[in-house]
C-alpha cells in the first residue's frame, strides 16, 4: 500500500516539479547566504584596515560593527524569503501530490 502511493507520488509531474524547483531554489539561496557570510570572512581576512575604520571622528564603533550586524540581518531577511515561499507554493504543490496519489 505504501510502495504503491510513493510510486503514484514519484510519477507525478508536479511532484517533478517540485523536486526541481525547491531544489534550484534552495541552491540559489544557499549560494546567496554563503556568498555574504564568505565575503565578511574574506573581508576580515585581506583587508582589516578597512573594518577597522571608524565611522567617524571620535567614534568608538568600527566599520566591521555595522557589517556584521547587517551580515545577519541579510541572513534573516533571505531566511524570511525562503520560508515565504516554501509555506506558500512548495506547500500548497506538496498538498496536490498528496491529494492526487490518495484519490488514485
Amino acid at each position: 500500500m505504501v510502495d504503491d502511493l510513493v510510486a503514484r507520488v514519484e510519477a507525478n509531474p508536479k511532484y517533478q516539479k517540485l523536486v526541481s524547483a525547491r531544489s534550484s531554489y534552495s541552491i540559489f539561496m544557499t549560494s546567496l547566504v554563503m556568498l555574504v557570510y564568505f565575503g565578511f570572512i574574506l573581508l576580515i581576512a585581506f583587508d582589516k584596515e578597512l573594518l577597522a575604520t571608524k565611522l567617524g571622528p571620535g567614534m568608538v564603533t568600527s566599520l566591521g560593527i555595522p557589517l556584521g550586524i547587517g551580515v545577519i540581518v541579510i541572513t534573516i531577511i533571505l531566511t524570511n524569503i525562503y520560508l515565504r515561499r516554501a509555506n506558500s507554493e512548495f506547500d500548497r504543490l506538496n498538498a496536490d501530490i498528496i491529494k492526487e496519489a490518495k484519490r488514485k
